[in-house]
């Protein structure tokens, strides 16, 4: 079933009847396919008649494409939906001649020279591209049969007729994509707005506990610090969840800016942008400057609890009085703890993760990072490691290689998010693996670690000067 067709494609049909006219044509009509079955007649529908009375005639009522036995059936072109019928190049009896619209005809005025003649008097051209038949132009006149010019013109015609209904046909396919894929959008929209109003209020009754706890534990106690971090990371979702929520506002903001109705979307978006988190080149994160340590000791808390409970050892060594660095402290602190995550996800219990901070030089002998004043972080497990082939897809986002085929949860974003967060702030971000001993803690023991395995990852920081 062909699509209707738009008023600008009627608008063009018209037009090009009336250059038919003016050639000569006391009768010409555009008509398409309505629907076509392989084997079957067509019904064709008149988009647009010369003069337009004769619509309205007995005589155009069923008027019917007839399909060829000898034809065989072409592909569609790409994006053209519904199917269509080749038919030859010969087209004056690929239609009924008693349908056609006209001069009466009596059965003698179908046979013999006469119909030769009559033929003549009338052009049947199918609207006709890359094997595939939209329609037919019919033009007709009764007091001179058509020469080979006037012929040559009506099939450029029809030529550009069915250029014409192919692209009409597209864009009116286009057009239903897109206000389906809108629709999913504001569903999509609807469903996230909704999760995250059930998502703050055991959000919220999560840090008031951990404020009560906190409240309630005495200054000596080793878990004071806990109920501390739990406030913490409270504070922390809270504040992605914030912007969670401006993102799906935005993206709802972009679509209403698409029509015209909203004006606070312009400033939505340019909010977003402008976001530590928010991976876009407008943020520019290193404009503002901080310490790594302290970015760090709050993180340290959080995984020494945890590297606890799974039975871990986490040691760690950050340098005194290192300098300020040229980047955010939201962004940095959430590249560090996704790869503090990563590394007690992927460590064994019994083992050991190490995490050593230090301050380096400019070296020209050294390549990277190190060519310049840094601030190096360096994060490493001792897992399994990364195989080989990983390795090149590490950064990419989604992917997890061979990490996937195992029970570790992941979603393959935590390691992109980082690098490109590192890079906006104007650093580097190099793996190991298996791990480098250069970067375990002068504390570390060696007979905890095995040599052959593990993941090193080092997060070079431009110092502020």
């Amino acid at each position: 079933m062909l699509m209707p067709a738009s008023s600008e494609f009627v608008k063009l049909c018209r037009s090009q009847v009336a250059i038919s006219v003016s050639l000569g044509a006391t009768f010409s009509a555009v008509y398409l396919t309505q629907e076509l079955v392989e084997g079957s007649e067509a019904k064709l529908v008149p988009i647009s008649v010369y003069p337009e009375t004769s619509a309205e005639s007995e005589e155009n009522q069923g008027l019917r494409l007839q399909s060829s036995e000898s034809s065989t059936v072409k592909p569609v072109p790409r994006l053209l939906a519904p199917p269509v019928l080749p038919v030859e190049e010969s087209t004056v009896g690929a239609i009924a001649p008693e349908r056609l619209p006209g001069k009466e005809r009596t059965s003698h005025q179908c046979q013999g020279p006469e119909n030769v003649w009559q033929q003549r008097m009338q052009i049947v051209t199918p609207l006709i591209h890359e094997g595939a038949v939209m329609g037919l132009l019919v033009s007709g006149r009764q007091d001179r049969p058509w020469n080979e010019r006037e012929e040559a013109q009506i099939k450029q015609i029809a030529r550009s007729l069915a250029l014409a209904c192919i692209l009409d046909q597209r864009s009116q396919w286009m057009q239903q994509e897109l206000g389906s894929a809108r629709q999913i959008q504001a569903q999509v929209y609807d469903t996230m707005h909704n999760l995250l109003h059930q998502f703050k209020s055991p959000l919220t009754a999560l840090r008031t506990f951990g404020k009560l706890l906190a409240r309630r534990l005495v200054p000596e106690d080793k878990n004071r610090n806990v109920a501390f971090s739990i406030v913490r990371e409270s504070d922390r979702l809270q504040e992605l969840l914030s912007q969670f929520d401006r993102t799906v506002d935005t993206g709802e903001a972009h679509l209403k800016l698409r029509s015209g109705t909203s004006e606070k979307a312009m400033s939505n978006v340019e909010s977003i942008r402008n976001s530590p988190l928010s991976l876009s080149p407008a943020a520019n994160l290193q404009e503002s400057c901080c310490f790594v340590a302290e970015v760090l000791k709050p993180l340290l808390i959080s995984a020494e609890a945890i590297a606890s409970e799974r039975n871990l050892k986490l040691v760690a060594d950050v340098e005194a009085n290192l300098p300020p660095v040229s980047a955010n402290d939201r962004a940095l602190r959430e590249v560090l703890s996704n790869l503090i995550d990563n590394a007690l996800k992927y460590t064994p219990a019994g083992r050991q993760i190490y995490i050593k901070v230090r301050y380096k030089a400019a070296d020209g002998d050294r390549a990277g990072y190190s060519q310049l004043p840094a601030i190096a972080v360096a994060v490493s497990d001792t897992g399994s490691g990364i195989p080989p082939q990983d390795l090149e897809h590490l950064f990419e986002r989604h992917y997890r290689g061979e990490k996937a085929q195992t029970e570790i949860p992941g979603t393959g974003l935590g390691l992109a998010i980082a690098r490109d967060l590192v890079r906006q702030m104007q650093g580097e971000i190099e793996v190991f693996s298996p791990l480098n001993p250069e970067w375990l803690p002068s504390a570390a023991d060696p007979l905890l670690y095995p040599t052959n395995r593990g993941t090193t990852f080092v997060v070079w920081l431009p110092v502020n000067n």
